[in-house]
Formats: structure tokens, sequence, C-alpha cells
């Protein structure tokens, strides 16, 4: 078999080429060569991070998983077009999200090229879709574009949570490379300030209240309505579909316009409902001019469109999301549906609940909850509620208002609304010590 083996054309012509040509190792990669490379490939931007860098410690096991002896990350970004993104015709924002995320991942893959050119190993994960859904809900990303983004300069995150390059402002998409090779030296080092002005356009434009005055960012909100025929919206619409006892029944519980659009979804790729934080922002050197002349025409020519858009907008029943439109935007017509989000384990549970939480239904709440897990997976968990603010902390904590004991199957099965409540008091498997009214108060700061 070895002789054979070394024997074998192939073999015999990589032998021939190595004695005219004997490979070298590759070098440190010059960083001013390598962002030539990029910037030559379609990147408007780009910057280097380490592996080793903080930025990238929740990515790092994917990452090392993906390519074994990854050593640098090459984030870069892609310009998108202002006007389309603003304008209050979805179809046309949507197209731009589509063809400049398809440009992303081909300058990715061209960048990949010239690195094995160079003598590395790259690859690039997707810009955004396809995920490793096999992993949902859970981490279906294998690297976080905005943390490795803003570790190599880049750009800040505003309070809206999208990524503001100095220059071309949140107008951007993001790609990461990820290679074996190194660079010599002049990583990206993180900008010195946030080029989030701090306008709260994006809280007003938001339609689902999403983003506070404060800071607070509503996932839950967001996730509801702009991504609803992405992931466990679409979910959700397909256990409607399948509730539904004819044709006729189905029509009485989804629109044809409804419809439709999750058709165009599926067939052209899922459309964003809003993105309005996006389109609003006006912060970037190339962005800033016309709010800089004209506060007041910025405002009417761009935000106003997108307040005033009669709209159907996705809100969870009795979520803070769903307050929010009834009480500022009367063109638009709030729909309940369920967000189809679900928790697989104790501490998806666990993380999942900052994400959930409705600090307008938590108001006046000051309730200190202990959850003691058995059976499948043992845990103690304390989730304190205090006027609006939330804290969860692994062990149990201080005094408990209401304790809850239950088997940890049990009470995944509950949150999905596959047990009920009562079924699983009279089995035991769930055990409540304090008011049951406050059972009845979680849920509610948790729509």
């Amino acid at each position: 078999m070895a002789r054979s083996l070394q024997q074998h054309p192939t073999v015999l012509a990589l032998r021939l080429r190595n004695e005219t040509d004997p490979p070298r190792a590759a070098a440190a990669l010059d960083p001013a060569r390598l962002r030539e490379i990029c910037l030559a490939a379609g990147a408007h931007d780009v910057g280097f991070v380490p592996i080793d860098d903080p930025a990238v410690d929740t990515d790092r096991d994917d990452i090392m998983l993906a390519l074994p002896r990854a050593r640098t990350l090459v984030a870069f970004v892609v310009r998108m077009n202002p006007d389309s993104v603003r304008t209050p015709f979805r179809s046309v924002a949507n197209l731009e999200f589509h063809h400049a995320g398809d440009e992303t991942n081909e300058i990715a893959r061209r960048i990949v090229d010239a690195l094995h050119q160079a003598g590395g190993r790259a690859l690039n994960p997707a810009m955004g879709f396809p995920m490793e859904m096999d992993r949902f809900p859970g981490k279906i990303w294998v690297v976080s574009h905005k943390r490795i983004a803003e570790a190599a300069g880049l750009g800040v995150m505003g309070i809206h949570r999208n990524v503001i390059h100095p220059k071309f402002g949140n107008f951007i998409l993001l790609g990461t490379v990820i290679t074996d090779l190194e660079v010599a030296s002049g990583h990206g080092t993180r900008l010195d300030y946030n080029p989030c002005l701090e306008c709260k356009l994006c809280v007003a434009a938001c339609p689902v209240g999403a983003i506070s005055q404060e800071g607070h960012f509503d996932f839950g909100a967001c996730y509801t309505h702009n991504y609803r025929e992405f992931m466990s919206g679409f979910s959700a619409w397909v256990e409607t579909v399948a509730d539904a006892k004819d044709a006729r029944d189905y029509r009485k519980r989804v629109s044809d316009t409804e419809t439709v659009s999750m058709w165009q979804s599926l067939s052209f790729g899922a459309n964003y409902k809003a993105a309005y934080c996006m389109a609003v922002c006006p912060a970037g050197e190339e962005v800033i001019g016309p709010f800089l002349q004209d506060r007041k025409a910025f405002v009417a020519d761009v935000v106003r469109p997108l307040q005033k858009r009669a709209e159907t907008v996705y809100v969870v029943p009795g979520s803070d999301a769903e307050a929010h439109v009834i009480a500022r935007f009367p063109e638009k017509t709030p729909r309940q549906v369920s967000n189809g989000l679900r928790v697989r384990s104790v501490a998806e549970f666990a993380a999942r609940l900052p994400l959930r939480f409705s600090p307008g239904k938590a108001k006046d709440v000051r309730t200190r909850y202990h959850f003691v897990f058995s059976g499948s997976e043992t845990a103690e968990l304390t989730v304190a509620i205090d006027d609006g603010t939330l804290d969860v902390r692994w062990g149990l904590h201080g005094e408990p208002d209401l304790r809850i004991e239950a088997d940890a199957t049990t009470w995944l099965d509950f949150l999905a609304k596959d047990v009920g409540l009562l079924k699983a008091l009279v089995t035991r498997r769930l055990k409540i010590r304090g008011p049951a009214k406050l059972m009845r108060a979680f849920a509610a700061c948790f729509p």
C-alpha cells in the first residue's frame, strides 16, 4: 500500500514540484499588504483581530473547531446604499440587504482565496445565513461579527445595537474571515469614541419600542416583529397552518398579505419587517450632512414616513411592544402572535430571561424567586425583579418570596405549553412555596 501510494501520479507530481520549488513556511503577513488584498477584493474597510483577543472569547471554541490552529480574524465592512434602506417601501430595503449580503459573502470568498495563495488556510462563515440550525435556539452562529468588528476598530455599537462605522455610519454589513496566518503587527485597535450621536431617532422610529431612552434593548420585541419570517416566527406560522381546521379557518387566522409575504420570504430570501433603527441613524461622516444642515427636514423626510407607515406590527400578547404600538402609532395595527421561542434546557431558560424581560410590565414588582430544578438537570437559580429591573444569578441568594421546585423536563414542557400548570402541580413534578399569584406576576414580566 505504501509503495503504491508513493508511485501514485499525484504524489510523483508533487515530489517533482517540491524538488524544483521547495515549499516554504508561510511568513507572518504584513498588515498593509493584507489590507490591500481585502480592499482589492471589494471590502470598504478592514481590520485584524488575533485569536487570543478577549472579543473572541465567546466564539473561540467554535472558531478552533471550524479551523484548527486559527490565528487571525480578518474583519471587514461592505457599505450599503442609505437611501435604499431608508425608503418606506420595504421591498427596496430588503433588496439592498440581500444584494449587499451576497456581495459580502463573495468578497469574503475572494479574501479566502488570496490567503490560500499566500500559503495559509482560511474560511469564511456566512455574513448572515445559513447558520447552524441544529443548535437553534442556542448559539447558531460561528462568529459574532459585531464583536469582532468592534475589536478590529471598524466601529462601535450604538444604542440601537448596530455597529456604526465612523465614516459609513451604520449602513454597513459585516464579514469575518478566519485564517491560520499571523499578522506581523498592526492589529486593529478599538475606536476611542462611539460614533453614536445619542440623537434617539432610533428610539422614536422603532415600531415596537425595542430601544428605550435609557438604553435598554427589548430583544423579544425586536425579534418577534422584525424577524417574523425568520426561524421561530416561521415555526409559529407553520403551527398556525397545522392548527387550522380547513382553508377557511386558516384565512381567519392569517391574512392574504401575510401568506404571500411568507411565500416571498421563502422564495427570495427572508425579509425584514422594519430595520427602522438603521434607516434613521444619521451617524457617520458620509451620512451626517443632511442631519446637520436641517434636522427638521431630516426628520420629515426620513423619520416621519416610517412612523406614519400603515403596517401590521407583530407583538406577543400583553407585551410592552403591544402597548407601545397602541400608544404611539395609530396608523399601525398590532397583530398578536407567538414568537415561537422555546428553550431546551435550564441553562437556556436562565440565559433567555434577560432577553424576554419586559421592564414596563415589571414596574412596581419587587419579588425574589428561587428555582430548584431536579431530574434531567439539577440547578439552583435566583431571579430578582425590582421595579423594572432584573437580576438573574445561579445559586440561591436572599430570602425568596416564592420558591419553585420543579422537575427540569416538566418545567421546560410547561414553558412550551405542552404541560398545563394544574397537571404539573397535581403530579407533584412542580411545587410552589409562597403566594400562587406571584407565578402570574412572573409570567407577566416575561410575555
